[in-house]
Protein backbone atom coordinates (compact mmCIF):
# COMPACT_ATOMS: atom_id res chain seq x y z
CA UNK A 1 0.00 0.00 0.00
CA UNK A 2 2.84 2.38 0.88
CA UNK A 3 4.62 1.53 -2.38
CA UNK A 4 1.44 2.16 -4.38
CA UNK A 5 0.98 5.53 -2.66
CA UNK A 6 4.56 6.51 -3.39
CA UNK A 7 4.14 5.54 -7.03
CA UNK A 8 1.00 7.66 -7.29
CA UNK A 9 2.80 10.58 -5.66
CA UNK A 10 5.72 10.19 -8.03
CA UNK A 11 3.35 10.08 -11.03
CA UNK A 12 1.62 13.24 -9.82
CA UNK A 13 4.96 14.95 -9.31
CA UNK A 14 6.08 14.04 -12.84
CA UNK A 15 2.81 15.29 -14.26
CA UNK A 16 3.15 18.63 -12.47
CA UNK A 17 6.79 18.88 -13.52
CA UNK A 18 5.85 18.28 -17.15
CA UNK A 19 3.12 20.92 -17.01
CA UNK A 20 5.45 23.46 -15.39
CA UNK A 21 8.12 22.90 -18.02
CA UNK A 22 5.66 23.39 -20.88
CA UNK A 23 5.58 19.71 -21.91
CA UNK A 24 2.04 18.45 -22.34
CA UNK A 25 1.17 14.96 -21.24
CA UNK A 26 -0.58 12.55 -23.63
CA UNK A 27 -3.83 12.96 -21.67
CA UNK A 28 -3.73 16.80 -21.93
CA UNK A 29 -2.85 16.55 -25.63
CA UNK A 30 -5.88 14.35 -26.15
CA UNK A 31 -8.12 16.92 -24.47
CA UNK A 32 -6.86 19.81 -26.61
CA UNK A 33 -9.02 20.58 -29.66
CA UNK A 34 -7.50 19.89 -33.04
CA UNK A 35 -6.83 22.58 -35.65
CA UNK A 36 -9.84 21.39 -37.62
CA UNK A 37 -12.14 21.80 -34.62
CA UNK A 38 -10.77 25.27 -33.87
CA UNK A 39 -11.23 26.30 -37.49
CA UNK A 40 -14.82 25.00 -37.48
CA UNK A 41 -15.63 27.06 -34.39
CA UNK A 42 -14.01 30.21 -35.77
CA UNK A 43 -15.73 30.09 -39.15
CA UNK A 44 -19.04 29.12 -37.56
CA UNK A 45 -18.90 32.35 -35.54
CA UNK A 46 -18.11 34.27 -38.71
CA UNK A 47 -21.01 32.73 -40.63
CA UNK A 48 -23.38 33.44 -37.75
CA UNK A 49 -22.22 37.05 -37.63
CA UNK A 50 -21.24 36.65 -33.96
CA UNK A 51 -24.88 35.84 -33.11
CA UNK A 52 -24.61 32.39 -31.57
CA UNK A 53 -28.38 32.15 -31.13
CA UNK A 54 -28.76 31.65 -34.89
CA UNK A 55 -31.58 34.17 -35.01
CA UNK A 56 -30.05 36.19 -37.83
CA UNK A 57 -29.37 39.22 -35.66
CA UNK A 58 -25.62 39.15 -36.10
CA UNK A 59 -23.35 41.66 -37.78
CA UNK A 60 -22.41 41.57 -41.46
CA UNK A 61 -19.74 39.19 -42.73
CA UNK A 62 -17.39 42.11 -43.35
CA UNK A 63 -17.66 43.42 -39.79
CA UNK A 64 -17.42 39.91 -38.35
CA UNK A 65 -14.13 39.30 -40.19
CA UNK A 66 -12.81 42.71 -39.18
CA UNK A 67 -13.62 42.00 -35.53
CA UNK A 68 -12.09 38.52 -35.75
CA UNK A 69 -8.75 39.87 -37.01
CA UNK A 70 -8.73 42.67 -34.43
CA UNK A 71 -9.59 40.33 -31.55
CA UNK A 72 -7.00 37.78 -32.64
CA UNK A 73 -4.28 40.43 -32.64
CA UNK A 74 -5.37 41.67 -29.20
CA UNK A 75 -5.25 38.15 -27.75
CA UNK A 76 -1.84 37.34 -29.23
CA UNK A 77 0.10 40.57 -28.90
CA UNK A 78 -1.63 42.20 -25.96
CA UNK A 79 -0.06 45.43 -24.80
CA UNK A 80 3.53 44.45 -25.71
CA UNK A 81 5.16 46.05 -22.67
CA UNK A 82 8.67 44.72 -23.33
CA UNK A 83 11.00 44.57 -26.30
CA UNK A 84 11.42 40.81 -26.52
CA UNK A 85 10.72 37.89 -28.90
CA UNK A 86 7.21 36.46 -29.10
CA UNK A 87 6.64 33.22 -27.18
CA UNK A 88 6.58 30.23 -29.50
CA UNK A 89 3.01 29.24 -28.69
CA UNK A 90 1.58 32.70 -29.35
CA UNK A 91 3.62 33.06 -32.51
CA UNK A 92 2.32 29.72 -33.80
CA UNK A 93 -1.26 30.69 -32.91
CA UNK A 94 -0.97 33.98 -34.78
CA UNK A 95 0.54 32.47 -37.93
CA UNK A 96 -2.03 29.68 -37.98
CA UNK A 97 -5.21 31.63 -37.29
CA UNK A 98 -4.35 34.69 -39.39
CA UNK A 99 -3.78 32.30 -42.31
CA UNK A 100 -7.29 30.96 -41.81
CA UNK A 101 -8.82 34.42 -41.87
CA UNK A 102 -6.71 35.54 -44.83
CA UNK A 103 -7.87 32.53 -46.85
CA UNK A 104 -11.18 34.33 -47.42
CA UNK A 105 -9.75 36.91 -49.90
CA UNK A 106 -8.44 34.04 -52.05
CA UNK A 107 -12.02 33.45 -53.17
CA UNK A 108 -12.95 37.09 -53.86
CA UNK A 109 -12.58 37.29 -57.63
CA UNK A 110 -13.41 39.49 -60.60
CA UNK A 111 -13.87 38.74 -64.29
CA UNK A 112 -11.06 39.73 -66.67
CA UNK A 113 -10.74 39.15 -70.43
CA UNK A 114 -8.32 36.49 -71.57
CA UNK A 115 -7.32 35.31 -75.04
CA UNK A 116 -7.49 31.61 -75.79
CA UNK A 117 -6.83 29.53 -78.88
CA UNK A 118 -9.45 26.96 -79.72
CA UNK A 119 -8.67 23.48 -80.95
CA UNK A 120 -9.38 24.72 -84.47
CA UNK A 121 -6.68 27.38 -84.21
CA UNK A 122 -8.95 30.42 -83.92
CA UNK A 123 -8.35 33.16 -81.36
CA UNK A 124 -11.11 33.75 -78.83
CA UNK A 125 -11.53 36.21 -76.01
CA UNK A 126 -13.20 34.76 -72.96
CA UNK A 127 -13.80 36.00 -69.43
CA UNK A 128 -11.91 34.25 -66.65
CA UNK A 129 -11.84 34.81 -62.90
CA UNK A 130 -8.91 36.38 -61.07
CA UNK A 131 -8.49 37.52 -57.49
CA UNK A 132 -9.61 41.13 -57.11
CA UNK A 133 -6.74 43.43 -57.97
CA UNK A 134 -6.60 45.39 -54.70
CA UNK A 135 -6.47 42.15 -52.71
CA UNK A 136 -4.00 40.54 -55.11
CA UNK A 137 -1.52 43.35 -54.58
CA UNK A 138 -2.08 44.42 -50.96
CA UNK A 139 -2.55 41.12 -49.11
CA UNK A 140 0.96 39.81 -50.00
CA UNK A 141 2.43 43.20 -49.13
CA UNK A 142 0.74 43.18 -45.72
CA UNK A 143 1.87 39.60 -45.09
CA UNK A 144 5.42 40.73 -45.83
CA UNK A 145 5.13 43.65 -43.41
CA UNK A 146 3.70 41.31 -40.77
CA UNK A 147 6.65 38.94 -41.17
CA UNK A 148 9.09 41.84 -40.83
CA UNK A 149 7.60 42.80 -37.46
CA UNK A 150 7.92 39.25 -36.16
CA UNK A 151 11.48 38.95 -37.50
CA UNK A 152 12.44 42.18 -35.76
CA UNK A 153 11.36 40.74 -32.40
CA UNK A 154 12.98 37.37 -33.14
CA UNK A 155 16.28 39.20 -33.65
CA UNK A 156 16.29 39.96 -29.91
CA UNK A 157 16.39 36.30 -28.91
CA UNK A 158 20.07 36.20 -27.95
CA UNK A 159 20.59 39.75 -26.70
CA UNK A 160 21.73 40.18 -23.10
CA UNK A 161 22.61 43.88 -23.02
CA UNK A 162 19.34 45.28 -21.71
CA UNK A 163 16.65 43.98 -19.41
CA UNK A 164 13.58 45.33 -17.64
CA UNK A 165 13.02 46.34 -14.05
CA UNK A 166 9.60 45.69 -12.63
CA UNK A 167 7.90 48.56 -10.83
CA UNK A 168 7.56 46.27 -7.83
CA UNK A 169 11.31 45.78 -7.54
CA UNK A 170 12.17 47.47 -4.22
CA UNK A 171 15.93 47.30 -4.83
CA UNK A 172 15.58 49.68 -7.78
CA UNK A 173 13.10 52.04 -6.12
CA UNK A 174 13.73 55.66 -7.09
CA UNK A 175 16.12 54.76 -9.90
CA UNK A 176 13.64 53.56 -12.45
CA UNK A 177 10.46 55.46 -11.70
CA UNK A 178 8.94 56.88 -14.85
CA UNK A 179 7.57 60.40 -14.79
CA UNK A 180 5.84 60.41 -18.19
CA UNK A 181 2.52 59.03 -19.38
CA UNK A 182 4.12 55.56 -19.75
CA UNK A 183 4.36 55.06 -15.98
CA UNK A 184 2.65 51.66 -16.27
CA UNK A 185 5.44 50.20 -18.45
CA UNK A 186 8.48 48.38 -17.01
CA UNK A 187 11.68 50.43 -17.12
CA UNK A 188 14.55 49.29 -19.40
CA UNK A 189 17.87 48.66 -17.69
CA UNK A 190 21.16 48.91 -19.61
CA UNK A 191 24.80 48.40 -18.54
CA UNK A 192 26.45 51.26 -16.57
CA UNK A 193 28.32 52.45 -19.68
CA UNK A 194 25.34 52.02 -21.97
CA UNK A 195 24.78 49.67 -24.88
CA UNK A 196 27.56 48.46 -27.13
CA UNK A 197 27.97 50.19 -30.48
CA UNK A 198 26.72 47.18 -32.52
CA UNK A 199 23.57 46.88 -30.41
CA UNK A 200 22.91 50.61 -30.53
CA UNK A 201 23.32 50.70 -34.31
CA UNK A 202 21.15 47.63 -34.70
CA UNK A 203 18.33 49.17 -32.65
CA UNK A 204 18.50 52.38 -34.65
CA UNK A 205 18.45 50.44 -37.90
CA UNK A 206 15.44 48.46 -36.70
CA UNK A 207 13.66 51.66 -35.73
CA UNK A 208 14.28 53.19 -39.18
CA UNK A 209 13.06 50.00 -40.82
CA UNK A 210 9.95 49.82 -38.63
CA UNK A 211 9.24 53.44 -39.44
CA UNK A 212 8.92 52.47 -43.11
CA UNK A 213 6.73 49.48 -42.20
CA UNK A 214 4.53 51.81 -40.16
CA UNK A 215 4.22 54.28 -43.05
CA UNK A 216 3.34 51.54 -45.54
CA UNK A 217 0.65 50.01 -43.30
CA UNK A 218 -0.72 53.47 -42.51
CA UNK A 219 -0.91 54.32 -46.21
CA UNK A 220 -2.78 51.11 -47.07
CA UNK A 221 -5.18 51.59 -44.17
CA UNK A 222 -5.90 55.21 -45.08
CA UNK A 223 -6.34 54.30 -48.72
CA UNK A 224 -8.86 51.55 -47.96
CA UNK A 225 -10.80 53.81 -45.57
CA UNK A 226 -10.98 56.53 -48.20
CA UNK A 227 -12.51 54.05 -50.65
CA UNK A 228 -15.24 52.88 -48.27
CA UNK A 229 -18.66 54.41 -48.81
CA UNK A 230 -19.84 57.01 -46.33
CA UNK A 231 -22.89 55.62 -44.48
CA UNK A 232 -26.16 57.50 -44.73
CA UNK A 233 -26.44 57.50 -40.94
CA UNK A 234 -23.24 59.58 -40.75
CA UNK A 235 -24.44 61.99 -43.43
CA UNK A 236 -27.74 62.49 -41.64
CA UNK A 237 -25.89 63.45 -38.45
CA UNK A 238 -23.92 66.25 -40.15
CA UNK A 239 -24.81 69.93 -39.75
CA UNK A 240 -26.17 71.89 -42.70
CA UNK A 241 -22.90 73.57 -43.68
CA UNK A 242 -19.16 73.39 -43.11
CA UNK A 243 -19.04 76.54 -41.02
CA UNK A 244 -21.38 75.04 -38.43
CA UNK A 245 -19.14 71.96 -38.26
CA UNK A 246 -15.84 73.83 -37.96
CA UNK A 247 -16.80 76.80 -35.84
CA UNK A 248 -16.14 80.42 -36.73
CA UNK A 249 -12.43 80.55 -35.82
CA UNK A 250 -11.38 77.38 -37.70
CA UNK A 251 -13.62 78.28 -40.65
CA UNK A 252 -12.01 81.72 -40.89
CA UNK A 253 -8.48 80.27 -40.76
CA UNK A 254 -9.21 77.85 -43.62
CA UNK A 255 -11.12 80.25 -45.88
CA UNK A 256 -8.94 83.36 -45.61
CA UNK A 257 -6.88 84.44 -48.61
CA UNK A 258 -3.51 83.25 -47.35
CA UNK A 259 -3.37 79.85 -45.68
CA UNK A 260 -0.35 78.48 -43.79
CA UNK A 261 -0.83 74.97 -42.30
CA UNK A 262 2.00 75.45 -39.78
CA UNK A 263 0.51 78.69 -38.51
CA UNK A 264 -2.91 77.05 -38.39
CA UNK A 265 -1.66 74.40 -35.97
CA UNK A 266 -0.03 77.01 -33.74
CA UNK A 267 -3.45 78.57 -33.23
CA UNK A 268 -5.13 75.26 -32.35
CA UNK A 269 -5.29 73.71 -28.89
CA UNK A 270 -3.54 70.32 -29.31
CA UNK A 271 -2.91 69.70 -25.62
CA UNK A 272 -4.88 66.48 -25.34
CA UNK A 273 -5.84 63.47 -27.41
CA UNK A 274 -9.51 64.37 -27.08
CA UNK A 275 -8.96 67.83 -28.60
CA UNK A 276 -6.92 66.43 -31.48
CA UNK A 277 -9.61 63.88 -32.25
CA UNK A 278 -12.33 66.53 -32.02
CA UNK A 279 -10.46 68.70 -34.54
CA UNK A 280 -10.12 65.75 -36.89
CA UNK A 281 -13.84 64.94 -36.59
CA UNK A 282 -14.80 68.54 -37.35
CA UNK A 283 -12.59 68.84 -40.42
CA UNK A 284 -13.60 65.44 -41.82
CA UNK A 285 -17.25 66.40 -41.43
CA UNK A 286 -16.66 69.70 -43.24
CA UNK A 287 -14.88 67.91 -46.12
CA UNK A 288 -17.85 65.58 -46.55
CA UNK A 289 -20.29 68.50 -46.47
CA UNK A 290 -18.31 70.57 -48.97
CA UNK A 291 -17.84 67.63 -51.32
CA UNK A 292 -21.56 66.96 -51.33
CA UNK A 293 -22.22 70.63 -52.00
CA UNK A 294 -19.78 70.62 -54.91
CA UNK A 295 -21.38 67.50 -56.35
CA UNK A 296 -24.80 69.18 -56.06
CA UNK A 297 -26.20 66.36 -53.95
CA UNK A 298 -27.81 68.83 -51.58
CA UNK A 299 -30.62 71.06 -52.68
CA UNK A 300 -29.31 74.32 -51.22
CA UNK A 301 -25.83 75.67 -50.74
CA UNK A 302 -24.82 77.98 -47.92
CA UNK A 303 -21.81 79.26 -49.83
CA UNK A 304 -23.68 81.89 -51.81
CA UNK A 305 -23.31 82.91 -55.44
CA UNK A 306 -20.20 85.01 -54.71
CA UNK A 307 -18.05 81.93 -54.01
CA UNK A 308 -16.79 80.25 -57.15
CA UNK A 309 -16.42 76.52 -57.65
CA UNK A 310 -12.62 76.94 -57.77
CA UNK A 311 -12.56 78.57 -54.34
CA UNK A 312 -14.73 75.84 -52.91
CA UNK A 313 -12.26 73.27 -54.16
CA UNK A 314 -9.35 75.25 -52.68
CA UNK A 315 -11.03 75.29 -49.26
CA UNK A 316 -11.59 71.56 -49.45
CA UNK A 317 -7.95 70.98 -50.39
CA UNK A 318 -6.82 73.03 -47.39
CA UNK A 319 -8.95 70.91 -45.08
CA UNK A 320 -7.48 67.77 -46.63
CA UNK A 321 -3.95 69.08 -46.02
CA UNK A 322 -4.80 69.57 -42.34
CA UNK A 323 -6.13 66.01 -42.15
CA UNK A 324 -2.98 64.69 -43.78
CA UNK A 325 -0.74 66.49 -41.28
CA UNK A 326 -2.86 65.29 -38.38
CA UNK A 327 -2.54 61.69 -39.58
CA UNK A 328 1.23 61.99 -39.94
CA UNK A 329 1.91 63.80 -36.67
CA UNK A 330 -0.49 61.84 -34.48
CA UNK A 331 -0.74 58.26 -35.79
CA UNK A 332 -1.54 56.92 -32.33
CA UNK A 333 -4.83 58.74 -31.83
CA UNK A 334 -8.06 56.70 -31.95
CA UNK A 335 -10.10 56.40 -35.10
CA UNK A 336 -12.36 59.28 -36.03
CA UNK A 337 -16.14 59.16 -36.03
CA UNK A 338 -16.14 58.89 -39.82
CA UNK A 339 -13.70 55.95 -39.83
CA UNK A 340 -15.66 54.09 -37.16
CA UNK A 341 -18.89 54.64 -39.06
CA UNK A 342 -17.35 53.38 -42.30
CA UNK A 343 -16.01 50.22 -40.66
CA UNK A 344 -19.30 49.52 -38.91
CA UNK A 345 -21.49 49.82 -41.99
CA UNK A 346 -19.05 48.53 -44.60
CA UNK A 347 -20.29 45.51 -46.56
CA UNK A 348 -17.20 44.86 -48.69
CA UNK A 349 -15.46 41.82 -47.17
CA UNK A 350 -12.20 42.48 -49.01
CA UNK A 351 -11.99 46.05 -47.78
CA UNK A 352 -12.82 44.96 -44.24
CA UNK A 353 -9.92 42.49 -44.23
CA UNK A 354 -7.45 44.99 -45.71
CA UNK A 355 -8.48 47.70 -43.26
CA UNK A 356 -8.29 45.57 -40.11
CA UNK A 357 -5.07 43.77 -41.08
CA UNK A 358 -3.26 47.00 -42.01
CA UNK A 359 -4.55 48.70 -38.85
CA UNK A 360 -3.11 46.08 -36.49
CA UNK A 361 0.22 46.07 -38.37
CA UNK A 362 0.35 49.85 -38.09
CA UNK A 363 -0.38 49.67 -34.36
CA UNK A 364 2.21 46.95 -33.71
CA UNK A 365 4.93 48.78 -35.65
CA UNK A 366 4.27 51.97 -33.69
CA UNK A 367 4.35 50.07 -30.38
CA UNK A 368 7.64 48.32 -31.17
CA UNK A 369 9.21 51.65 -32.18
CA UNK A 370 8.05 53.10 -28.88
CA UNK A 371 9.68 50.24 -26.95
CA UNK A 372 12.92 50.76 -28.93
CA UNK A 373 12.81 54.44 -28.03
CA UNK A 374 12.55 53.49 -24.36
CA UNK A 375 15.73 51.40 -24.58
CA UNK A 376 17.60 54.09 -26.53
CA UNK A 377 16.54 56.68 -23.95
CA UNK A 378 17.88 54.49 -21.13
CA UNK A 379 21.12 54.12 -23.12
CA UNK A 380 21.38 57.91 -23.52
CA UNK A 381 20.89 58.40 -19.79
CA UNK A 382 23.61 55.84 -19.01
CA UNK A 383 26.10 57.57 -21.33
CA UNK A 384 25.35 61.08 -20.11
CA UNK A 385 23.40 61.07 -16.81
CA UNK A 386 23.32 64.88 -16.51
CA UNK A 387 21.59 65.29 -19.87
CA UNK A 388 19.54 62.15 -19.38
CA UNK A 389 17.99 63.49 -16.20
CA UNK A 390 16.83 66.61 -17.98
CA UNK A 391 15.33 64.67 -20.86
CA UNK A 392 12.33 62.53 -20.14
CA UNK A 393 11.13 59.66 -22.35
CA UNK A 394 8.82 60.90 -25.06
CA UNK A 395 5.14 60.16 -24.91
CA UNK A 396 3.41 58.37 -27.77
CA UNK A 397 2.20 61.71 -29.13
CA UNK A 398 5.60 63.42 -28.84
CA UNK A 399 7.36 60.55 -30.58
CA UNK A 400 5.62 61.27 -33.85
CA UNK A 401 8.10 63.91 -34.95
CA UNK A 402 10.92 61.43 -34.48
CA UNK A 403 9.07 58.71 -36.34
CA UNK A 404 8.76 60.85 -39.46
CA UNK A 405 12.41 61.94 -39.50
CA UNK A 406 15.52 59.78 -39.55
CA UNK A 407 18.12 59.79 -36.83
CA UNK A 408 21.49 61.34 -37.73
CA UNK A 409 19.89 62.68 -40.91
CA UNK A 410 19.65 59.30 -42.61
CA UNK A 411 16.95 56.76 -43.31
CA UNK A 412 16.33 53.91 -45.67
CA UNK A 413 13.28 53.85 -47.88
CA UNK A 414 10.58 51.24 -48.07
CA UNK A 415 11.87 50.44 -51.57
CA UNK A 416 15.28 49.44 -50.17
CA UNK A 417 13.88 47.80 -47.04
CA UNK A 418 11.38 45.52 -48.77
CA UNK A 419 13.62 44.61 -51.69
CA UNK A 420 11.80 46.51 -54.42
CA UNK A 421 13.74 47.66 -57.45
CA UNK A 422 13.42 51.22 -58.74
CA UNK A 423 12.12 50.16 -62.15
CA UNK A 424 8.94 48.85 -60.52
CA UNK A 425 7.72 52.38 -59.71
CA UNK A 426 6.83 55.30 -61.93
CA UNK A 427 8.98 58.40 -62.24
CA UNK A 428 7.10 60.37 -59.58
CA UNK A 429 7.49 57.60 -57.04
CA UNK A 430 11.19 57.21 -57.86
CA UNK A 431 11.76 60.88 -57.24
CA UNK A 432 9.96 60.79 -53.89
CA UNK A 433 11.91 57.72 -52.80
CA UNK A 434 15.27 59.19 -53.80
CA UNK A 435 14.62 62.37 -51.86
CA UNK A 436 13.88 60.29 -48.74
CA UNK A 437 16.92 58.04 -49.17
CA UNK A 438 20.13 59.57 -47.84
CA UNK A 439 21.67 56.34 -46.63
CA UNK A 440 21.65 52.83 -48.06
CA UNK A 441 21.67 49.91 -45.68
CA UNK A 442 22.88 46.65 -47.17
CA UNK A 443 20.22 44.50 -45.57
CA UNK A 444 17.60 43.84 -48.22
CA UNK A 445 14.83 41.40 -47.58
CA UNK A 446 15.05 38.20 -49.63
CA UNK A 447 11.36 38.34 -50.49
CA UNK A 448 9.71 40.92 -52.71
CA UNK A 449 6.07 41.83 -52.14
CA UNK A 450 4.06 43.33 -54.96
CA UNK A 451 3.28 47.01 -55.31
CA UNK A 452 0.53 48.55 -53.23
CA UNK A 453 -2.32 49.55 -55.55
CA UNK A 454 -6.07 49.52 -55.73
CA UNK A 455 -8.53 49.74 -58.54
CA UNK A 456 -10.53 52.66 -57.17
CA UNK A 457 -10.13 56.40 -56.80
CA UNK A 458 -7.85 57.95 -54.21
CA UNK A 459 -8.34 60.60 -51.54
CA UNK A 460 -6.20 62.91 -49.44
CA UNK A 461 -5.15 60.09 -47.13
CA UNK A 462 -3.54 58.26 -50.04
CA UNK A 463 -0.67 60.76 -49.90
CA UNK A 464 0.59 59.23 -46.65
CA UNK A 465 4.03 57.70 -46.48
CA UNK A 466 5.31 56.46 -49.81
CA UNK A 467 2.14 56.51 -51.94
CA UNK A 468 1.97 58.59 -55.08
CA UNK A 469 -0.23 61.63 -55.36
CA UNK A 470 -3.79 61.21 -56.63
CA UNK A 471 -4.32 61.83 -60.32
CA UNK A 472 -8.06 62.41 -60.11
CA UNK A 473 -9.86 63.88 -57.16
CA UNK A 474 -13.50 63.60 -58.20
Amino acid sequence: MILETNNNSMAGFKSRLANDSGVTSPRSQKNQPSDMELMKVKFAKLLLGEDMSGGGKGVSSALALSNAITNLAASVFGEMKRLEPMPADRKAKWEKEISWLLSVPDHIVEFVPCKQISKYGTNMEVMVTKQRSDLLMNIPALRKLDTMLIDCLDGLADQNEFSYVSKDDESQEGKNSRKDDKWWLPTPKVPPNGLSDPMRKWLRFQKDSLNQVHKAAMAINAQVLSEMEIPESYIESLPKNGRASLGDSIYKSITEEYFDPDYFFTTMDMSSEHKILDLKDRIEASVVIWRRKMNAKDGKSSWGIAVSFEKREIFEERAEVILLILKQRFPGIPQSTLDISKIQYNRDVGQAILESYSRIIESRAFTIMSRIDDVLQADAMAQNPSNGEEKRPLSDKEEVGKLNSAEDGAAMTLLDFMGWTPDQEDNNTKKALKEDATKYVDAKSPCKPPNIVTNKRFSYLENLGMCRSPTARH
